[in-house]
């Protein structure tokens, strides 16, 4: 099996090191990642400038772009074949509820999916909030050896996207990998207000929410209950069932 790892974190993350580590215990790896931290870069491509990659070992390279831009660099021409799966990941957080959306790690294995191929992405939990230390790099990797290994010795359909959540402790204490839903946040919490070292105002976006809808079944219990949250995800973001109300309010 031939697997393009990637991540919005950045080549030189822990996370995506430790996994590409593991990963090629199992199968032939190539990296292609962002040379920067790009987090909450969601789906974004680089059209108005050209894209520059710059090999830093063997089957690994890095782009100053985004996380899609690396998933779609590789699987459009860079890499002269075409690898079976795309591992997104680790993430240096939480990417739970509607994370999703902004999350670069899911964007990355969201353009595996628009160009033909199954993937997942794999991000570490703590019991804090994103930038907080993290330890156990170690268990996400081997949740996704384990999962890699179920789809080498099964299926899953090319236009499935899995998204991970692993919580930040020993293997060993893990209590199972359930497949879940997406929770819910409360809205953000309030900008922050400050001023640069001349006086003008500067604003930080505020931390994400907790969690509202968190209930038996979704992403964010299972990660509660000390256990791997796999949600499988689809990009039709259709709601199909108000489809023939929105036609009746348009009187068709």
């Amino acid at each position: 099996m031939k697997i393009l790892v990637s991540n919005d974190d950045g080549y030189l993350a822990t996370g995506i090191n430790m996994l590409t580590d593991a990963l090629e215990q199992v199968a032939d790896v190539v990296v292609v990642a962002p040379d920067r931290n790009r987090s909450a870069a969601s789906n974004s491509l680089t059209l108005s400038t050209p894209l520059r990659v710059s090999k830093v070992a063997e089957n690994r390279y890095k782009v100053d772009g985004t996380p899609s831009d690396c998933v779609h660099l590789a699987l459009t021409g860079f890499l002269d074949y075409e690898p079976d799966l795309v591992v997104s990941g680790i993430n240096h957080g939480a990417n739970l509820g509607d994370d999703v959306i902004y999350s670069g790690t899911v964007a990355a294995a969201m353009e595996g999916r628009f160009l033909g191929l199954p993937t997942i992405a794999v991000s570490l939990v703590g019991k804090t909030l994103v930038g907080a230390k993290l330890q156990h790099f170690d268990t996400a990797a081997r949740v996704a050896v384990e999962l890699v290994q179920k789809i080498k010795s099964g299926s899953l359909a090319h236009d499935m996207v899995l998204n991970v959540n692993v919580p930040d402790r020993p293997y060993s204490e893990l209590t199972g990998i359930h497949a879940t839903r997406l929770g819910f946040r409360h809205k953000s919490e309030q900008i922050l207000r400050d001023t640069d070292p001349y006086g003008r105002p500067i604003y930080w976006v505020g931390p994400a929410g907790e969690s509202q809808d968190a209930g038996e079944g979704t992403d964010f219990y299972a990660i509660e209950q000390g256990g791997v949250a796999v949600t499988p995800l689809k990009v039709d973001l259709t709601r199909h069932e108000m489809v023939s109300r929105i036609a009746e309010w348009l009187g068709q």
